[in-house]
């Protein structure tokens, strides 16, 4: 028996459309559908996706973002969505916080920053991505991932950075006391750095570079996504204490 997709209006035999991937179970709104299914089904595949790679990314980063490169890419959650929704958190974390972040900086000097955060921080957190997966790209060519694969790894591991950079807000909706903010702001520094390598190593380490290049290739390049981010920062603190009033 043959029907006609409904979205498409394709002839379909099997259980999905072959031209736009429609199910033929397609059929009319209900509540009891809209709480059975939708509800219940959103709720739980975006615990499946999201969950699934923030796990991913804290248990074996590295090695599971190659495999979502190279195809196994069904359990993962979108890489532009996971970044979107980590600033989203983070932004409400923030909201609660006893104190403001800016408030830990001298802020004469990081004031043009927190003007063009306050609007745009979902576009310049990705400004630097493009330049550090040519850094990688050139770091890594034995490996043959090509560009836009180098994109993509380092969108989930701006994701697993942003992860990491919610335990200081996490930690300010309960402390105040800034000598010790400040501490933990430098130890996640540190852990943000070994973070990266560590995702660097584990991504590459299947593309047979010896283990000490590799190790030394992935060092460096967590120092140079650091000083990367670092850079594009004081950029848009010069456009922002130049431009934002």
């Amino acid at each position: 028996m043959t029907n006609n997709c409904l979205n498409c209006n394709e002839i379909i035999t099997g259980k999905f459309c072959s031209n736009c991937s429609q199910s033929t179970s397609t059929h009319r709104f209900s509540l009891s559908h809209v709480l059975q299914h939708d509800f219940i089904h959103g709720i739980f595949h975006f615990d499946k996706g999201f969950f699934y790679t923030i796990k991913e990314l804290f248990t074996r980063p590295g090695h599971s973002i190659r495999e979502y490169v190279q195809g196994k890419r069904t359990k993962h959650f979108n890489y532009f969505a996971t970044v979107i929704l980590l600033l989203t958190i983070g932004y409400f974390i923030k909201k609660w916080g006893k104190i403001e972040a800016s408030a830990l900086y001298d802020e004469t000097n990081v004031s043009g920053l927190f003007k063009i955060l306050k609007d745009y921080s979902k576009i310049t957190v990705f400004l630097h991505i493009p330049i550090i997966a040519f850094i990688s790209y050139l770091f890594f060519r034995k490996s043959k991932q090509n560009y836009t694969e180098n994109l993509v790894l380092n969108m989930y591991l701006l994701a697993g950075t942003l992860t990491l950079s919610l335990i200081l807000p996490i930690l300010m909706i309960f402390i105040d006391n800034k000598e010790f903010l400040l501490q933990v702001n430098l130890y996640l520094t540190i852990l943000t750095f070994l973070y990266i390598a560590i995702f660097y190593y584990q991504y590459f380490s299947a593309f047979d570079l010896k283990k000490y290049k590799l190790i030394i290739r992935a060092i460096l390049i967590a120092l140079l996504y650091l000083a990367t981010k670092q850079t594009t920062n004081n950029i848009l603190n010069i456009i922002g204490q130049k431009y934002l009033h």
